[in-house]
């Protein structure tokens, strides 16, 4: 079923134009909210963001939470008043013909993490988006591909 939705939405946007502008904004809206939530270790306004079937995956490989299960993570951390900050550089909204499902990528910055890319898709619930995947990524980028791939693979052993 799920692939069966992705191919339709896939063909869908194959010709698609650039959504406008006014129609990505309330998206961006809520990824800002989403991320000023986070760095508020405000867990009420986060998961509420999320769409029900909510995925939040993570920077390591083992990281995919339900919304429920990526809650029982991070609450402990918001009751103590620390979340995380991540600070949008640049983002790119589309939007499928139908107008009500949407994905993005974008450029994110962390104190600790330097450079990260978030990643997902975003659908309208009773005329409010919601979150109902969220991938976070730290880039790697190409001249050092192998030398991290070779940590990694040592770091397994």
């Amino acid at each position: 079923m799920k692939s069966i939705f992705l191919a339709l939405l896939l063909a869908g946007t194959a010709h698609a134009s650039p959504s406008p502008p006014d129609a990505q904004q309330p998206v961006s809206e809520t990824l800002d909210h989403f991320h000023e939530a986070a760095s508020k270790a405000d867990g009420k306004v986060y998961f509420d963001l999320f769409a029900p079937e909510g995925v939040f995956i993570g920077t390591d490989a083992g990281e995919r939470w339900t919304v429920e299960e990526f809650r029982k993570y991070a609450e402990p951390h918001f009751s103590k008043g620390k979340g995380w900050t991540y600070i949008s550089k640049s983002r790119h909204v589309d939007l499928a013909p139908g107008g009500d499902v949407a994905w993005f990528d974008e450029i994110l910055e962390n104190k600790s993490y330097g450079l990260c890319r978030g990643s997902g898709v975003l659908r309208k619930i009773d005329g409010k988006w919601k979150i109902s995947q969220y991938h976070l990524t730290i880039p790697v980028p190409n001249a050092l591909a192998e030398t991290v791939v070779k940590m990694i693979r040592e770091k397994k052993q």
